[in-house]
């Protein structure tokens, strides 16, 4: 069977390409078709049968903990780790020594979605004698990510980020190594932006001759990181849906594949699917367009909203125009004003209030 493998989830990061959304919530708490992006990470981790998992830990640790609990719900056995400062992925390693041991481990990006898992991956390491599988896939804009060169198959330079991308191929927020990389880790020095790599760090495995195996991820993968990314993810999630309806319909017409969880109420609306309507929501005299996600105890009342996703408490309220592609923030209250409606894109932080004109 291999050896045990260990799971560590970095859920850490200050989410500033998500501002507003993350000066009050945990990036990996934004919810993807009614569940946090941290979810299906843990979900992918238990599927390979991995059982013990880190979550490395900042500023956020207190709703993450309370988020994930001690990791029953998902089969696993959590222990959390505290990275005081984001100082790179490599960091995050250092500072999950004791917990890894000198057992192989599965790295995930705690807001990284891929709708094939991680259990094939999981497996080919678990039986294989590679120090090192990354995971890769062909993008258009190789300059926003850790990029891989290969050569003959074989892995032979990782650039961070780089201006000139020497490949197409990223680095996915997935990874598994073996206990090698920890002294690798040991003797590297911060990059120009104060970080431990973990490209360079991968680097140094390659440069050591160690055997650093290329994987292609060819289903989808969503790095969650900005606005236009977690709407595609949440549309990509509600495309795999299947219609479940709990909560009470009152002259509401639902269409496709849509999800009514216990206790919402749809009054007078329509709503065409995919959507996902969450537990305490009340819509009345609205329509409620493809790849929605209303989280609990929202409320929409006539109003207009398709292609978005609305956190716990918000209220939209006497729209004449149409919200969509829209991320919209726990406790905000859209409201119509007077004056002439034009079309609206937004990213609205939690507890704010939006009047439309």
């Amino acid at each position: 069977m291999g050896a045990q493998i260990k799971g560590l989830v970095l859920s850490g990061g200050a989410g500033t390409r998500l501002r507003p959304i993350t000066y009050t919530r945990a990036k990996q708490l934004v919810p993807i078709a009614g569940r946090p992006v941290l979810f299906y990470c843990l979900d992918a981790l238990a599927a390979a049968g991995i059982t013990e998992v880190g979550i490395v830990v900042g500023d956020t640790e207190a709703e993450i903990r309370a988020a994930v609990g001690d990791g029953g719900a998902f089969g696993l056995t959590v222990t959390f780790i505290r990275q005081h400062a984001p100082l790179g992925l490599a960091h995050a390693v250092v500072v999950a020594r004791e917990f890894l041991g000198d057992d192989p481990f599965c790295m995930f990006l705690g807001d990284n979605l891929l709708v094939d898992g991680v259990t094939a991956f999981v497996d080919g390491f678990r039986a294989g004698s590679s120090d090192a599988t990354i995971l890769l896939q062909r993008v258009a804009d190789p300059s926003s990510y850790g990029v891989a060169v290969l050569e003959d198959g074989r892995v032979t330079r990782l650039v961070e980020k780089p201006a000139d991308p020497p490949s197409d191929l990223a680095l996915v927020g997935v990874y598994l190594f073996r206990s090698s990389i920890h002294e690798v880790i040991a003797g590297l020095a911060p990059s120009a932006r104060g970080e431990l790599e973990i490209t360079d760090a991968i680097q140094g495995l390659v440069d050591r001759g160690l055997r650093v195996e290329p994987r292609l991820v060819t289903g989808w993968w969503k790095d969650t990181g900005q606005l236009h990314d977690v709407l595609e993810a949440n549309r990509l999630v509600l495309d795999t849906i299947e219609t479940r309806i709990d909560g009470e319909l009152i002259d509401a017409r639902v269409e496709g594949r849509v999800i009514v969880e216990a206790g919402a109420v749809l009054e007078r609306c329509h709503v065409r699917g995919p959507v996902f309507i969450g537990a305490g929501a009340r819509i009345s005299d609205a329509f409620v367009g493809p790849y929605t996600a209303i989280s609990r105890d929202v409320v929409i009342r006539r109003a207009e909203i398709e292609h978005s996703i609305v956190l716990e408490r918000a209220r939209i309220l006497d729209l004449d125009s149409r919200l969509e592609a829209s991320l919209i923030g726990r406790d905000v209250e859209i409201v119509r004003a007077e004056g002439r409606p034009a079309a609206h894109r937004m990213l609205v932080g939690d507890n704010s209030r939006i009047e439309i004109l």
